[in-house]
């Protein structure tokens, strides 16, 4: 689904996993929706690349339930969208869109979209080992940065940890990390944060031009 600085030295902890969880608790408890602009960098481990992306993301969250569209910008760019039990990725330069049944992945799926952003401390720690990894500034704002590994063996099997900046003042991450299980990780940092902005339903939904082309991926 689902983007930089560098590591920054990292300083003793100055907050306790309870204050940032209890903080991330409040922010989840009032989140409906929330757009952003991201930039993601990729790594692959075997070529030792490196490759950045920007792109903007809308999420709405209504109960247990998780829509979301998101666009990446440039050379490769593409729109996605995951909804109900359907992920969607469009290529404009194609015109022709991926659609993929999640069935049993979409719960894995919803984790990793709210993962930071409307998901509680209660519902993270039920998932995930988390630790305080100490303090970083991002992009000139003081972080906690929290490890997480992963409870579950299928989970496991694509992420083994994840790393999470929240900042002293809000509950959800500026700056999250993924890393997989060949040494492969991509890194996100979000900028123009806006939680429960006014915005109609249209723009939660992947739009589609007309005639474009449908490819189904597994079948």
């Amino acid at each position: 689904m689902i983007c930089l600085t560098g590591l920054a030295g990292v300083a003793a902890p100055a907050e306790s996993l309870d204050e940032v969880l209890a903080r991330m608790d409040k922010e989840a408890a009032s989140l409906r929706k929330l757009t952003a602009k991201f930039t993601k960098t990729n790594f692959i481990a075997v070529l030792n690349d490196t490759s950045h992306e920007n792109g903007l993301i809308w999420i709405r969250k209504s109960g247990k339930k998780v829509e979301m569209r998101g666009e990446v910008t440039g050379q490769d760019a593409r729109a996605f969208g995951f909804r109900d039990s359907k992920a969607e990725i469009y290529y404009p330069n194609i015109n022709t869109v991926q659609i993929y049944d999640l069935g049993k992945q979409r719960a894995l799926v919803d984790q990793f979209l709210l993962l930071g952003f409307g998901s509680t401390g209660k519902e993270i720690a039920s998932n995930y080992t988390i630790t305080v990894a100490g303090q970083e500034a991002i992009n000139g704002r003081m972080t906690t940065r929290l490890e997480l590994i992963p409870k579950s063996k299928a989970t496991l099997e694509q992420i083994r940890k994840v790393y999470l900046w929240i900042p002293l003042d809000r509950g959800y991450p500026v700056q999250q990390q993924f890393v997989q299980p060949a040494g492969d990780y991509y890194k996100i940092v979000y900028t123009d944060v806006k939680i429960n902005p006014d915005l109609p339903d249209s723009d939660f939904v992947l739009k589609l031009p007309p005639g474009v082309k449908k490819d189904y991926p597994q079948r």
